[in-house]
């Protein structure tokens, strides 16, 4: 199939086209949308421009397009976007795996598009998913950090098993949901198997509200590099 991802950059929409692309299905576009708002409930926020990055690494045209961030609103300005493509593809994946209002809303506008929907991630466990995005040598940091629990020394921190094990018991004491789902952290793939080039952080700083006890990783400069063989 001929497919588009609405790709955010981070783990989950990037694991999710990675699966598409073990089937032998073809990505035919990214579709990024960077909302105006902090509190968009569709898309992510921090660090989306560094999207056009990865959409060099992947070599796959990118549709990057500012969107208002309102709720609802948003999900206009996503069918928008996609349906100019028409005739040029036949679905749109994405990395949804337990939020319900994205699925179905991107549900919803495949369906008055006639694209199928495509969500090769939902309903998975998701330590079990977090630890297999590890296993197949991605290698992502935290970008965003928004729950209790999760202070300043998590931006910028690489994704790794200790970070895995600390999230399964942040997940018994608060709840969080450990792939992030909730928004409760959001992260970036600085590389992975479907990279042509990693992705090199040369400057970044560490953006945090003392009082709200949150906050994101302003990164500042990304250089693309060759692979270490």
């Amino acid at each position: 199939m001929r497919l588009a991802v609405v790709f955010s950059g981070g783990k989950d929409s990037t694991f999710a086209m990675y699966n598409m692309l073990r089937e032998w299905h073809e990505i035919k576009y990214l579709i990024t949308l960077a909302p105006k708002r902090a509190d968009s409930y569709m898309f992510h926020v921090p660090d989306i421009k560094w999207t056009t990055m990865q959409a060099k690494a992947l070599g796959i045209p990118q549709l990057f397009r500012e969107v208002s961030g309102e709720k609802e609103r948003e999900v206009e300005e996503l069918k928008a976007v996609i349906e100019p493509l028409k005739g040029e593809i036949d679905g749109i994946v994405s990395g949804a795996i337990a939020s319900t209002y994205q699925r179905s809303r991107i549900d919803r506008i495949c369906e008055e598009l006639g694209l199928l929907s495509i969500a090769p991630l939902w309903g998975i466990n998701q330590e079990k998913h977090v630890r297999t995005v590890l296993e197949s040598n991605f290698r992502v940091i935290i970008t965003g950090a928004f729950a209790e629990g999760l202070g300043e020394n998590w931006l910028g921190r690489q994704l790794d098993e200790d970070a895995v094990n600390e999230l399964v018991e942040l997940n018994k004491i608060y709840g969080i949901n450990i792939s992030g789902e909730g928004g409760e952290y959001e992260s970036f793939v600085l590389d992975c198997p479907i990279f042509r080039k990693r992705l090199e952080i040369k400057k970044a700083e560490k953006v945090w509200d003392r009082k709200e006890k949150s906050g994101y990783l302003d990164i500042q400069k990304i250089e693309l590099t060759d692979k270490i063989s």
